[in-house]
């Protein structure tokens, strides 16, 4: 093949430039690529004389930097190699890179590479932190260009008013003129470059300025790169920090010191720093009085230092510091500036601070509560503002976890001072051993203990009263311990306390205990805690219907009737939410009901009253879900829900011919078995309604004074108009409620009760004997009502007459109409006067002396005894209640009727 000569092949590639451009791309331009990116090719360009470079030279140093940057992790170094190239190309003596950052608030330059020439090493011109130079923006040509923003090249530094000679005697050096210009992210300042000493001439050239501008796009790629790699760092360290954080500030909630150990433990990896410490401020440390005694008595001279918000001496260097004045503090030299930070080694290991990152922990409040301090970086260099921006998150979640910790610990408080405020109350209410004595005198009467006793010897001790298995049992013969006496009896004739091992003393206290229980109110007492019982024992032993419950059952519906009612206020669910009783904020629905079963439960839990403490934990389980049904049923607003559903069980209940098939299918029901005791509940809570009109009619003035009261209470209280039912004035309208009581709310429960076990009929026959006398009272006092406006009427025609016949003609009906006016309005001054008058002189507010008589002496109830006095029975009624109180001495509290109370829950639900 023959040989091309040179030229001719240069002369038929200038001729054809396509061709040429195709041929090398396909036949070199991979390979030249290839070769340029290897890591074992060595540069091309000569470094060792000045002269002006030709394109391809120039192109070998681009490359050269870019495969640097490929190949160095580290910023320094590919920044070190450009400024090598940049140094030799603008002929400058030296060169140096300032790293713009903020410290403390205040803008700064540092020197990060010092004194670069082409023939410089790595290791010479980079700078340890310890050995930085320092600019800040107000001093030298620096701070000029890092405010400005703009290059400058300056020929003789001596005529600059910028010229700071500080460090040129630092350095035993003449800087003579000067090329610097700043790198820019976008507006924001990333550090400022500058060369001195223009080689072979005085000064730097335009030449150069543009050189240096056209370099100073890859110092920027370079420093971009460099930046976002180390921002991806510094975020994916601060989500580790934080989640692994998270994850143990929520282990440890008991103690803060705990818990922050935990968590920054879990985190000292990703920290990026040596040692750290954090220091709690201690406000719970109360100051002791004895301490300032020698300060008053001029023995020692009063403290003047940092001190705590309570006046605690507070002076432990850069924490104190910190913890004062709210700042972050960081760098060394600022660090030593404010206060005294140890220089030489700290432990015996030798370890030395070089710098150190110290911020606030504040809480939720925005107060601060402890200092984290972080020591000496890994990589020796100083905290910058993304290791302030990582420390500061952690701190900021620290401070908020602290509401964890405070809040556990509030709450531990809150429930030791609950436990506290428990045992004084359990201290009043509880059974001592010496008070057993009192219902249960064995010592006096068999020389020994209660649990020494034969079931014969108790049972002799124990009140013997027929009439307890009976719908018409009346409490008012039976004294306080009386009534505690046959409520044990209730538990032995239901063959419970052999049964289920009750021991006697137990069951004994519990009694006791329970109607200590009870305010000594107007209605809601132990005598009803104990009717209700009663009824709940009767309706399962006279009633029959303990054929559909086991002995289990029985119990604990029994002491549910006994406990429905423990700790009752005498006021209603609505007034508890009016007022903003605690108990409202504690209990959503069902408050005070919620609330006596609580009580109850805490009686119960201690091991002296735990009546079921021989119990399995099945059998335990199940008698606390009886009794949670059981005392929760006693609302009204949940009776009218139920209604339907135990009418649905009777109706059903008819369907069956045989009582066995359908006791056995009732048993094998649980969910008809709990409606029904629902029912049963209610049936008892309401039983004063069915009691013979001799106890009811007097319960039913209880249950009005206590109503009464609620309203006075309203009326004062919460300066608000209680409904009429609570209203005093409106006390002649009692009859007419208890028949809208009765129709509305009990005779449901009585007529399906008495259709589903016919020994249940006695309590509907008397609640329908007292809606006859409500509704013959009711109806006395409209007659007269009537009569007393017929009688106004007749006087008026009368008086118009008279007036008439004085004048000598006879009346007309206009006379007629205008007396009666006149009349009318005369006689109704006349009555409020007289029924003021008499309000003075008989009044009638109820209310209870050391729980043994009620007196009736209130003021406003003008209309009471205007329809009541001639009737016969409610006379006994309505005036003897002074007497009554008087002559059942052995009676602690004035009985009410639950029946309107609970008319009042259901109107208002």
């Amino acid at each position: 093949m023959a040989v091309v000569d040179k030229d001719v092949a240069e002369k038929f590639l200038d001729s054809n430039p396509d061709f040429a451009k195709e041929y090398y791309d396909a036949k070199f331009r991979p390979k030249v690529i290839s070769d340029l990116f290897k890591d074992n090719r060595t540069s091309q360009v000569n470094t060792s004389s000045f002269h002006e470079l030709s394109m391809f030279e120039e192109s070998e140093i681009i490359f050269d930097m870019v495969r640097d940057l490929q190949n160095n992790l580290q910023m320094e170094k590919a920044i070190f190699k450009f400024m090598k190239h940049l140094s030799f190309l603008i002929r400058a003596d030296k060169m140096s890179l300032f790293m713009y950052r903020m410290r403390n608030g205040t803008a700064e330059l540092a020197t990060r590479l010092f004194n670069v020439h082409k023939d410089a090493n790595l290791e010479e011109c980079l700078v340890h932190p310890d050995n930085e130079i320092v600019f800040p923006l107000d001093i030298g040509i620096l701070g000029h260009v890092a405010t400005t923003k703009k290059t400058v090249n300056i020929p003789d530094v001596l005529q600059s008013i910028h010229y700071s000679d500080f460090v040129d005697e630092i350095q035993e050096y003449k800087t003579k003129c000067v090329l610097a210009t700043p790198i820019m992210n976008g507006k924001d300042m990333v550090a400022v470059m500058m060369a001195v000493n223009k080689i072979g001439a005085p000064h730097f050239t335009t030449q150069d300025e543009e050189t240096l501008k056209k370099y100073l796009n890859f110092a920027n790629l370079i420093l971009r790169v460099f930046h976002l790699s180390y921002l991806h760092n510094c975020e994916a360290r601060r989500g580790q920090v934080l989640l692994w954080s998270a994850s143990k500030v929520f282990e440890e909630m008991t103690d803060i010191e705990r818990q922050f150990h935990k968590a920054l433990y879990t985190i000292r990896d990703f920290l990026n720093c040596e040692r750290y410490s954090v220091g709690l401020l201690d406000m719970t440390k109360t100051k002791e009085f004895f301490e300032l005694w020698p300060v008053l008595l001029g023995e020692k001279p009063p403290y003047d230092g940092p001190k705590t918000p309570d006046g605690r001496v507070s002076d432990y260097g850069l924490p104190t510091y910190v913890a004062k004045e709210g700042l972050v503090t960081s760098g060394i030299r600022w660090v030593t500036f404010l206060c005294s930070v140890q220089k030489g080694p700290v432990d015996s290991s030798g370890w030395v601070i070089k710098n150190v990152l110290s911020l606030p922990i504040v809480n939720k409040k925005e107060e601060i509560v402890a200092v984290a301090s972080f020591y000496n970086r890994k990589d020796g260099k100083p905290f910058d503002e993304q290791d302030e921006t990582i420390m500061e998150s952690l701190t900021q979640f620290l401070g908020w976890s602290v509401l964890n910790a405070d809040t556990y610990d509030k709450w531990n408080k809150l429930e030791n001072r609950k436990d506290i405020f428990q045992d004084m109350v359990l201290y009043h209410i509880k059974c001592r051993t010496d008070e057993t004595q009192n219902v249960l005198n064995t010592r006096d009467r068999y020389g020994k203990e209660p649990h020494q006793c034969k079931e014969e010897e108790l049972e002799a001790i124990l009140v013997n009263n027929d009439s307890l298995f009976e719908f018409h049992f009346c409490d008012f013969e039976h004294s306080h311990l009386d009534l505690v006496k046959l409520g044990i009896k209730m538990y032995y004739e239901l063959g419970v306390v052999d049964k289920f091992h009750v021991p006697r003393e137990t069951l004994t206290r519990f009694c006791y205990s329970l109607s200590k229980g009870y305010r000594q109110i107007t209605y809601h007492n132990w005598s009803h805690g104990f009717n209700v019982g009663q009824t709940m024992f009767t309706l399962l032993m006279t009633g029959d219907l303990k054929r559909y419950y086991t002995d289990l059952d029985a119990m604990a519906m029994v002491t549910a009737g006994l406990c429905h009612d423990i700790d009752h206020r005498g006021t209603n669910n609505l007034y508890q939410m009016k007022s903003g009783n605690p108990l409202a904020k504690l209990h959503g629905s069902s408050i005070l009901e919620r609330h006596h079963l609580e009580t109850g439960k805490t009686l119960l839990r201690d091991p002296a009253l735990n009546i079921y403490q021989n119990l399995s934990r099945s059998q335990h389980e199940h008698v606390i879900h009886l009794m949670d049904i059981a005392i929760i049923a006693t609302d009204l607003a949940l009776y009218f829900k139920k209604r339907t559903m135990f009418q649905k069980i009777v109706d059903q209940s008819k369907t069956y011919e045989s009582w066995d098939e359908w006791t056995k299918y009732m048993r094998q029901e649980t969910t008809r078995k709990e409606i029904v005791m629902a029912m049963m509940m209610t049936a008892c809570d309401l039983s004063a309604i069915a009691k013979p009109w001799e106890i009811q009619s007097k319960v039913a003035l209880s249950v009005a004074a206590e109503f009464w009261e609620q309203g006075d209470l309203e009326r004062t209280v919460l300066e608000q108009q209680p409904i009429p039912m609570m209203d005093r004035t409106k006390a002649a309208d009692l009859p007419k409620m208890q028949c809208g009581f009765i129709d509305f709310v009990c005779a449901f429960v009585y007529k399906e009760f008495s259709r589903f076990h016919e020994e249940i009929t006695p309590m509907l026959e008397r609640l329908l004997n007292n809606r006859k006398e409500w509704n013959a009272l009711k109806e006395e006092h409209e007659a007269k009502l009537a009569a007393l406006e017929a009688a106004k009427v007749t006087e008026e025609e009368v008086a118009n007459a008279t007036i008439a016949a004085k004048q000598g003609r006879t009346p007309t009906h206009a006379d007629r109409q205008t007396g009666s006016q006149v009349h009318t309005q005369t006689g109704r001054q006349a009555d409020r006067q007289s029924g003021t008058h008499a309000d003075r002189q008989t009044g009638s507010q109820v209310h209870t002396q050391t729980g043994s008589q009620v007196h009736t002496q209130t003021g406003r109830q003008p209309h009471l005894g205007a329809w009541g006095t001639n009737h016969t029975k409610w006379k006994k009624t309505t005036n003897s209640i002074h007497l009554w109180g008087q002559a059942k001495s052995k009676r602690k509290t004035l009985r009410t009727d639950w029946s309107i109370s609970e008319t009042m829950n259901s109107s208002e639900a």
